[in-house]
């Protein structure tokens, strides 16, 4: 019980904070502008990763153990999906576009600045599909 305790906890923190940085703080940074958006990515990135990659990882793990220990298959699938955005983030997010926008020599008025920070947003959106499809079943789970 303890682990799938563990596994939704995180999934629902880490799909609320994903949901709120789609919905309102990313986009309110690009209401800045482009400048203050680039500006304030990296501090943005860094701190929101310190936050979330533990999340998705204890949400895979105990996802995973819950579902060694008897609980049903949507602890495995909620456990792949939430653990599956690190490397989303790591091969598909950060060489394409995590790199540039922390780039110390980013042009922060350059039109490919801001093509970068929309990629970002639509690639972080990918994100938090996982893992709200990820908290979705684990309460399915829990319900049942």
């Amino acid at each position: 019980m303890i682990f799938e305790f563990v596994a939704i906890t995180s999934a629902g923190i880490f799909a609320g904070a994903a949901l709120y940085i789609n919905l309102v703080e990313h986009p309110a940074a690009m209401h800045m502008g482009t400048r203050y958006a680039g500006a304030s990515f990296p501090d943005r990135y860094h701190r929101g990763a310190a936050m979330q990659a533990p999340l998705a990882l204890a949400g895979l793990v105990s996802g995973v153990v819950a579902w060694v220990t008897g609980s049903g298959w949507a602890w495995l699938a909620g456990a792949i999906l939430l653990g599956s955005v690190v490397p989303v983030t790591l091969l598909l997010i950060g060489p394409s576009t995590n790199r540039h926008l922390l780039d110390p020599s980013l042009d922060l008025d350059a039109p490919r600045t801001r093509a970068l920070l929309s990629r970002w947003w639509w690639l972080h959106g990918v994100r938090t599909v996982l893992s709200l499809i990820a908290f979705a079943l684990f309460a399915v789970a829990l319900v049942k």
